[in-house]
């Protein structure tokens, strides 16, 4: 299976991995943000170590349960061969109504089929009002 674009990146190919990472990840579908890595991808999220789609799908699952009305952006910050670094914001609102705004940068690694093979992220939360949203 094959993810197009491929690497090597350019800046027309990074962007568009990252405008395509951006459309999957708000259809908060953690069966289609998946497909996107490797069997054996390897993540860290915050302070979470993930291993593989299955530990992937089942985690997305469970943010997308707690992070309602999700929505996220993300932003070109550099690449080179086959790696893309992304900085994001996104903002959501727990089972109480608090909104939160959660902002960060991703390191993400692919294999020559442009399937993820590795992701770091790190991500700071920041409590916000609905007045205060910028992603609508």
């Amino acid at each position: 299976m094959t993810r197009p674009p491929l690497p090597p990146f350019t800046d027309a190919s990074a962007r568009a991995k990252v405008q395509a990472a951006e459309d999957a990840w708000n259809s908060r579908d953690p069966e289609r943000v998946a497909l996107a890595y490797t069997e054996d991808s390897v993540w860290r999220n915050r302070d979470r170590f993930l291993t593989g789609r299955a530990e992937i799908r089942a985690f997305l699952a469970d943010k997308w349960e707690r992070e309602l009305d999700y929505r996220l952006r993300k932003e070109l910050w550099a690449h080179t061969g086959n790696r893309i670094s992304v900085r994001f914001e996104y903002e959501w609102h727990d089972a109480s109504g608090q909104w939160w705004r959660s902002h960060g940068n991703e390191q993400w690694e692919f294999d020559d089929d442009g399937l993820m093979r590795r992701r770091e992220a790190s991500i700071n939360d920041v409590p916000i009002t609905a007045e205060d949203r910028r992603i609508l």
